[in-house]
């Protein structure tokens, strides 16, 4: 074997389609582009996900930015509304749903440190802030994470 005899695979190369050479083709005349129109034109055809005028598909959807999808959302509770609680309860997120405070748990709950608290409480949630934590501990209380 030598650069002499070599040759393609059989099968694997084919011959140009020569369009627009004569009726005896099968592809003369208007050369497979059917009869007049835009994609019948020189720089015809219509850009990818054109819909004829319709608002396009990508157009229709709401853009969604550069929001993590993995984004963990709490619902937060500030420690002034933690004030109607009676002294020494332990206050854990389903008391919060059946007081009001949040509608759900969402990702987990977050009691924030806005506001004072004076009463002691057991909280359970699943994070605290900093002030919110030291808060509670001044009053007596105690925090426990979930």
């Amino acid at each position: 074997m030598d650069l002499s005899n070599l040759s393609p695979a059989v099968g694997s190369v084919r011959n140009r389609k020569r369009i627009g050479r004569g009726a005896g083709s099968g592809l003369g005349k208007t050369a497979g582009k059917g009869h007049k129109g835009q994609n019948a034109r020189s720089g015809g055809g219509v850009k990818p996900g054109f819909e004829g005028g319709q608002m396009p598909l990508q157009r229709r959807l709401p853009k969604r930015g550069f929001t993590p999808l993995k984004k963990k959302v709490y619902a937060l509770v500030n420690l002034r509304d933690l004030e109607c609680f009676e002294a020494g309860s332990c206050i854990d997120p389903d008391m919060l749903i059946k007081t009001g405070l949040i509608k759900r748990v969402c990702d987990g709950v977050k009691i924030l440190g806005d506001g004072d608290i004076s009463i002691a409480l057991t909280v359970r949630a699943h994070k605290f802030s900093k002030v919110a934590a030291e808060k509670i501990v001044a009053a007596g209380g105690k925090v426990e994470v979930l």
